[in-house]
């Protein structure tokens, strides 16, 4: 009876620290300290060339942390990476992956006013629409042939039609957008596959996971939620094609709350989450803040979704070490793959800034 007494005790000491440690998560300054923290170790350790879509990524994550803690740092490293660069997007006209860095151009000259912070990228989308793509892939029957294109460039077409009060950025991607989604969504599923490969189409040689469902990659998934926020959150109110983008919106993030772990993070595989057992960062940071964006903005309903951002948040907490390197993250590729505590990439980091930007706003009852 004495041990069972002692371990009693022992868990009862133990048992409001535990819930005081998941509840701090949550306070403002914590989230403050932890993103802080985050974007700088990333910007002292740099990865790829700047204007690569993972900076694009990163830095996206970077002008949110910027615009809740108003740290003048992260604003310094922007402008400074856009000086390198000389605000010139990627070197591939048609590519979206080369659009991303975009994105951070048009905010850092929502701030500054500075026409040279955006004319290049504008240059790049005119001529981009005035030319015949000329298609010579196998998968590359359209622009934005694979998933993640729609978070690479949407968001930086929508913005640009809206610095430049030129809607025809908005039709353009309109176009691209429904194009890739013609293509790519399963409606069955919810889901976006990562490209025409990941398709299922009747054949031998169609591709799937270990437990014969279909292969629907976590973060390709995450990049497209995100992406949809972002443009959402840009486009007009009354623009036409808006309720499309919402019921998208929503139908995926219906979908992804119900494939969320119990540990709170979503694995590689959306379907598949044994074969790859480990929490995925990259994925889980932009669910985190897409549905948090959403209880936000009055899209998702709290009561329903807050449950699983809280666990999302709380589990993302976890990857960052005492240095502030975010851990955990899939490395580049395009379907499901094993992640370790070592692992880490530039937007990964991004994924994960973006998230606690919105997790600062929400009202959470402790």
């Amino acid at each position: 009876m004495k041990k069972i007494s002692k371990l009693a005790i022992i868990f009862c000491c133990l048992f409001p620290l535990t819930l005081l440690a998941q509840e701090e998560v949550f306070e403002t300054q914590y989230i403050k300290n932890t993103m802080d923290k985050a974007a700088l170790w990333q910007i002292e350790h740099p990865k790829h060339k700047p204007y690569d879509w993972t900076n694009g990524a990163f830095y996206t994550g970077i002008m949110a942390v910027y615009e809740t803690t108003g740290n003048k740092k992260l604003l310094k490293a922007a402008l400074a990476m856009g000086k390198e660069t000389k605000w010139i997007p990627g070197e591939r006209l048609r590519h979206a992956d080369d659009h991303a860095i975009a994105q951070t151009y048009i905010d850092l000259y929502r701030i500054k006013g500075k026409e040279y912070m955006i004319q290049p990228f504008k240059d790049s989308v005119d001529k981009m629409m005035s030319e015949t793509p000329d298609f010579n892939h196998a998968i590359m029957n359209m622009d934005w042939w694979w998933c993640d294109a729609l978070f690479m460039a949407p968001p930086a077409f929508v913005k640009l039609a809206n610095v430049t009060n030129d809607s025809k950025y908005i039709t353009y991607n309109d176009k691209l957008w429904k194009e890739c989604y013609d293509q790519l969504y399963d409606k069955e599923e919810d889901l976006f596959a990562r490209d025409l490969n990941y398709v299922i189409a009747g054949k031998d040689t169609d591709k799937r996971e270990a437990n014969g469902e279909k292969i629907f990659w976590s973060r390709g998934n995450g990049w497209v939620l995100a992406g949809l926020a972002k443009v959402i959150e840009e486009l007009p109110k009354n623009w036409e094609t808006r309720p499309f983008y919402i019921e998208v919106y929503k139908e995926m993030a219906a979908r992804i709350a119900s494939l969320q772990r119990p540990d709170g993070f979503w694995k590689a595989s959306l379907l598949d989450p044994e074969s790859y057992p480990d929490g995925e960062t990259s994925g889980t940071g932009f669910y985190c803040y897409a549905l948090a964006w959403g209880i936000n903005n009055g899209f998702l309903d709290k009561d329903e979704y807050l449950p699983v951002v809280r666990k999302a948040w709380t589990s993302l907490t976890t990857v960052v070490n005492t240095e502030g390197r975010v851990g955990w993250v899939q490395p580049i590729g395009q379907d499901p793959r094993a992640v370790s505590e070592d692992s880490w990439e530039v937007f990964g980091t991004g994924a994960f800034l973006l998230a606690g930007s919105e997790v600062i706003k929400l009202e959470v009852d402790n």
